[in-house]
């Protein structure tokens, strides 16, 4: 083919998804595969696990951490226009933060502390390395409920609150680590919006409809599903982990995504289609063009999508991927994190080295690979709760990979 891609091995990416849907574990799925000007798209299975109306190539999804890799790209065309630089302290515009104080004992009370040793900079935040953040290695210290109990992180039974009582929340609670000294999840990508929101002074889903999402001609992703789609959105399924029943966790129709959240995480809270991401990871493959249009500068996609971590601000995600693989179920071993997003620093797998992209906990994923000029992105109703979803990401990457064939 003309692509490098064989027709043998799509066909065994299609025989490969297909294997899951029919195991009964996953209802259905959407998958593209992109190569140069060539697309392939499928979708197999139905909306809901007892039937129901077939998946389509349109069918949008619940994006969860997948929104990361997309929702950076705001802060990048903020330093492309010096209205953010990297080393700036971000005091000015996240007053609550200013001041920190920093944990003497990640595992010890939140009030034994000592001052933070700096400021924290805008590139402690885009790098995730702020000092505050989700760590699955350490539940049930008084720090990690603290963060539960404020509501700081999505997924609770409770909506987060809007960005300035967010942050208020935020500023009570000491940093885990000192500013630049470690990568944590998920808190950072959600402070990216609130930055980005009080430096331009619209919401973050304007500036990101205005300067990413409009002109790539994403018109399906935003922070909830508007009325007139709402039966293009599946119900989203969390497996009970010991039977496998399908549980529902959030239903299409007066679901979490059916009206604009009071909170727009940059973190998670993205919904979108197949081909709205596959523009926005093919612009990142070609530079910040798309369409002859210059989103990105190439030096912001090259900072994005390159390794950004030292091995001791890294320690924690190696241990997580290499330790906890039964909790991550893979996912997070990739050895690099740029901005918003994990990349490859070795072959640890079929995927290159300098791959970048990321998975998302309700069976989402979406790379980019330069060295092949490939782009897959996969999508499902299944979330992580068991290992379903996450082995069906690892399967179609590892099929997808055979089916080059240049």
């Amino acid at each position: 083919m003309g692509n490098g891609l064989s027709a043998a091995g799509l066909r065994g990416v299609r025989e490969v998804l297909t294997r899951h849907v029919e195991s009964g574990r996953i209802p259905g799925l959407v998958a593209l595969v992109g190569r140069g000007d060539e697309t392939y798209v499928e979708a197999i299975g139905t909306m809901r696990h007892d039937g129901g109306a077939p998946m389509r190539r349109d069918t949008i999804f619940r994006m969860a951490s997948t929104s990361k890799p997309v929702t950076i790209a705001a802060a990048m065309v903020l330093l492309d226009e010096c209205r953010l630089r990297l080393d700036d302290t971000v005091d000015a515009w996240l007053p609550e933060l200013a001041d920190r104080r920093v944990l003497r004992r990640v595992d010890g009370p939140v009030d034994d502390t000592v001052p933070a040793r700096r400021p924290i900079t805008v590139r402690d935040v885009l790098s995730s390395t702020f000092g505050l953040g989700m760590d699955m290695t350490s539940l049930g210290t008084p720090i990690m409920n603290a963060v539960f109990e404020r509501g700081l992180t999505p997924n609770l039974p409770e909506p987060m609150p809007e960005p300035d009582e967010w942050m208020r929340r935020l500023g009570e609670l000491p940093l885990m680590h000192q500013p630049g000294e470690r990568w944590q999840y998920q808190i950072s990508s959600d402070l990216v919006g609130v930055l980005v929101s009080r430096v331009t002074g619209q919401s973050f889903e304007e500036f990101l409809r205005e300067r990413v999402f409009e002109p790539l001609g994403m018109k399906d992703t935003g922070f909830h599903v508007p009325a007139d789609r709402i039966d293009r959105l599946p119900a989203l399924y969390a497996p009970d982990p010991r039977t496998g029943e399908f549980l529902v966790w959030d239903e299409a129709e007066g679901g979490r995504w059916s009206l604009p959240p009071a909170f727009q995480g940059g973190g998670g809270g993205l919904v979108s289609t197949v081909d709205d991401y596959h523009a926005y990871f093919r612009m990142l493959l070609n530079g910040g063009r798309h369409k002859g249009e210059r989103i990105l500068s190439r030096p912001a996609v090259e900072l994005m999508t390159t390794n950004r971590l030292t091995p001791e601000q890294n320690a924690a995600r190696n241990a997580m991927a290499v330790n906890n693989v039964h909790i991550s179920h893979g996912q997070g071993q990739h050895g690099g994190w740029g901005f918003g997003m994990a990349v490859r620093t070795y072959r640890g797998d079929y995927a290159s080295v300098g791959q970048f992209g990321w998975d998302g906990g309700s069976g989402t994923a979406a790379y980019a690979d330069p060295a092949e000029g490939l782009t897959g992105i996969l999508l499902t109703q299944v979330g992580a709760s068991t290992p379903d979803s996450m082995r069906l990401v690892h399967d179609f990457w590892t099929t997808l990979y055979q089916a080059i064939d240049d």
